[in-house]
C-alpha cells in the first residue's frame, strides 16, 4: 500500500457527506493505491487520535445515507475544550498527523471548517478541503454540496403548507435555515411560489409586507405564504445590528468589548424570536390569523438528492487527484461543470451572499413576490 491520507468532517451535518467520504476512500484505493483513514467527530477526533480505516464494508452502502459515518463536532483546533479548560491543541493534532505518516488531511465542512483547516495548514500540515453546507455560503465556489437537498426539502415543506394556509385563510410564516445568507430561503421561496420572501441581504419593512398581503386579500386571496430566512432582519433591526458592530470595532476597553460581543451574538442568534414577532405583527396589521412553522434541522437530514451525491462524489475524487499532484493548502471548488483548486487564503474570512442583481431575485420580483423592500423589477 502506498500513501496514506486522512479525512474528517466538521461543523454541522449535511446531506452528501457520506458520498464524499465514499468517493475519497474508493478513489484513493482504486485510482492511486492510497490508504485512507477517517478521524471521528471532526477536529476532536484528530486531537484524540480516534480513527477508522475507510475501506471495504465501511464504505459499502453509505452513498445514500444522510449525516456522516465519521461523526462531526464544532470543536476548533486552537480553542478545544479539554477537561475544564479551553486549550490550543494544534501541536497535538500535528503530532497525530505525523504519527500516521499522512500525505495530506482532507477537511470537509463549511466556512468555519475552512478557517480551521487553514490554521492547520499554517502549522505545517498538507491540507485540502471540500465545501459542504446547506447554507451555500462558502466563498469562491459556485455551490456547496448539501444545498440542493436542503432546498428540495424546504420547497416540499412550503408546498405542503399551501393547502392548510388556503383552507384556513391564514398567513403561514415559514422559517428556513441558512444562517446569515438567503440562498436557501430565496430558492425555496421562488420554487414554491411563496407570496413573500425575506432574506438577510434585504432588510424588510413590515408595513410593506403587510400591504402586499392586504393587496392579495383584496384580490380574493385570503391566505399568504411568507418564506423567511432565519437571519432576515427588519430595517430597524438591521440598523441596530450595524450600530453594535460599529461599537464593537470602536470599543477599546476589554470588559465593555465583551459585553458588546455578547449582545452582538445574542442579536444574531435570536432567529426564532424575530420570526415569532414578525408573525404577530402581520396578524395585527392584516387582520388574518398567522401561524409559524420552523423547519429547523429537518432541512439537513435524510437521503441526499442525486445532484448532491454526484457533486460530493466529483469533489471527493478531485480532491484525491489533487493529493496525487501534491497540491495542498487549497479548497476544491465547483466552477460550472468543472472543479478547480482555490487557495484557502482566498476562502477564509469571506462569505458568499446573495447579490441584489441575482437572477433569482429578479425572477421573484417579476412573478409578483414581495421581498419586503422597495426593489423594482
Amino acid at each position: 500500500m502506498g500513501k496514506c491520507i486522512g479525512v474528517l468532517t466538521a461543523g454541522g451535518d449535511s446531506p452528501g457527506l457520506n458520498a464524499a467520504i465514499r468517493a475519497i476512500g474508493k478513489s484513493a484505493l482504486n485510482a492511486y493505491n492510497m490508504q485512507a483513514i477517517g478521524f471521528r467527530d471532526g477536529f476532536r477526533g484528530l486531537m484524540e487520535n480516534r480513527t477508522v480505516h475507510l475501506e471495504g464494508e465501511i464504505l459499502s452502502g453509505i452513498l445514500t445515507l444522510g449525516g456522516t459515518i465519521l461523526g462531526t463536532s464544532r470543536d476548533k483546533p486552537h480553542k478545544m475544550p479539554v477537561g475544564s479548560k479551553v486549550q490550543d491543541m494544534t501541536e497535538v493534532m500535528l503530532d497525530n498527523y505525523h504519527r500516521h505518516n499522512l500525505e495530506a488531511l482532507i477537511c470537509i465542512g463549511g466556512g468555519g471548517t475552512q478557517k480551521n483547516a487553514y490554521r492547520l495548514a499554517q502549522a505545517g500540515m498538507n491540507v485540502l478541503t471540500l465545501p459542504k453546507t446547506i447554507d451555500n455560503d462558502v466563498a469562491m465556489t459556485d455551490i456547496t454540496f448539501g444545498f440542493d437537498t436542503a432546498l428540495s426539502i424546504a420547497t416540499d415543506a412550503i408546498d405542503r403548507l399551501h393547502s392548510t394556509a388556503h383552507s384556513h385563510h391564514r398567513i403561514i410564516v415559514v422559517e428556513i435555515m441558512g444562517h446569515n445568507t438567503g440562498w436557501l430561503g430565496l430558492g425555496a421561496g421562488v420554487a414554491s411560489g411563496a407570496d413573500v420572501i425575506l432574506i438577510p441581504e434585504i432588510p424588510y419593512d413590515v408595513n410593506q409586507v403587510a400591504e402586499a398581503i392586504r393587496r392579495r386579500r383584496h384580490r380574493g386571496k385570503n391566505f399568504s405564504i411568507v418564506a423567511v430566512s432565519e437571519g432576515a432582519l427588519s430595517q430597524e433591526d438591521a440598523k441596530e445590528l450595524a450600530q453594535l458592530k460599529e461599537k464593537k470595532l470602536a470599543t477599546k476597553d476589554e470588559k465593555k468589548q465583551k459585553k458588546v460581543i455578547a449582545a452582538l451574538e445574542a442579536f444574531q442568534t435570536n432567529h426564532t424570536t424575530n420570526t415569532l414577532r414578525l408573525s404577530g405583527q402581520l396578524e395585527a396589521l392584516t387582520g388574518l390569523e398567522s401561524r409559524v412553522t420552523i423547519l429547523g434541522h429537518l432541512q439537513r437530514g435524510g437521503t441526499p438528492t442525486a445532484t448532491d451525491r454526484i457533486l460530493a462524489t466529483r469533489l471527493g475524487a478531485a480532491c484525491v487527484a489533487a493529493i496525487e499532484e501534491r497540491r495542498f493548502g487549497c479548497m476544491v471548488a465547483v466552477k460550472g461543470e468543472s472543479t478547480e483548486l482555490v487557495d484557502l487564503a482566498d476562502v477564509v474570512g469571506k462569505r458568499k451572499v446573495v447579490p441584489l442583481d441575482h437572477p433569482w431575485i429578479r425572477a421573484a420580483l417579476e412573478t409578483g413576490a414581495c421581498l419586503g423592500n422597495n426593489l423594482a423589477v
